[in-house]
């Protein structure tokens, strides 16, 4: 039994799964897989054919029990988009559990909001701190290079697997929106999957 991801950019090819892991480790559901995701363009993951024939393909995997499509909002309200891409993929689902989130701007503002917990990993310096609204950066990439020496750049592949790996995930659920959705997503799918979490998110993930 597996989950198949359906992501945009070439990063989230090899984070999403690192990312799903974690979460599924946290719910102490360790018999669920996360299978190889599948890259749909930005274009393709905001129109009803490309994000229906990305379903359709994730259906045809090996193992196949649910589907996570995850995606960078940019300028666009995530509620809004979230909601119509919904629509669409439930429908192709055709009842497999299937959810949709957006994460507001940039899947690298997970990493703002968790910056303490990665002082001394990939090049940030020992003395970053969270800024006060990690959503709130248009380019979370290159929010995140401001942290790091003048000759060092971002790399969404080479980045942003490890810092999946390590960023605080609780502390990401207390200061940032769209992960919350995210993790909300996971226990709802656990659900479907008949993987009932008895507190989901962890009670000591709530906002302060």
């Amino acid at each position: 039994m597996k989950v198949y991801p359906i992501v945009e950019g070439y990063g989230e090819v090899a984070a999403a799964p690192v990312l799903l892991r974690r979460l599924f480790a946290e719910a102490n559901c360790h018999h669920i897989g996360v299978g190889r995701p599948i890259r749909r363009t930005q274009s393709q993951l905001r129109s009803k054919e490309g994000v229906q024939a990305g379903i359709r393909l994730a259906r045809l995997q090996p193992e196949c029990a649910a589907i996570v499509i995850l995606f960078d909002g940019e300028d666009d309200c995530p509620k809004t988009l979230a909601a119509d891409v919904r629509v669409w993929a439930q429908e192709a689902a055709a009842g497999m559990p299937c959810d949709v989130v957006v994460a507001y701007r940039e899947y690298e503002t997970w990493f703002l909001a968790a910056l303490e917990s990665l002082r001394g990993r990939y090049g940030i310096r020992t003395s970053a701190t969270s800024p006060p609204d990690p959503e709130s950066k248009r380019d979370a990439k290159g929010a995140l290079e401001e942290f790091m020496p003048g000759d060092r750049a971002y790399s969404e592949t080479g980045d942003q697997p490890g810092m999946s790996h390590h960023f605080d995930m609780q502390a990401a659920h207390q200061r940032n929106r769209s992960f919350r959705k995210l993790v909300k997503a996971v226990g709802d799918v656990l659900a479907q999957l008949n993987h009932r979490v008895p507190v989901w998110p962890p009670a000591n993930w709530q906002p302060q």
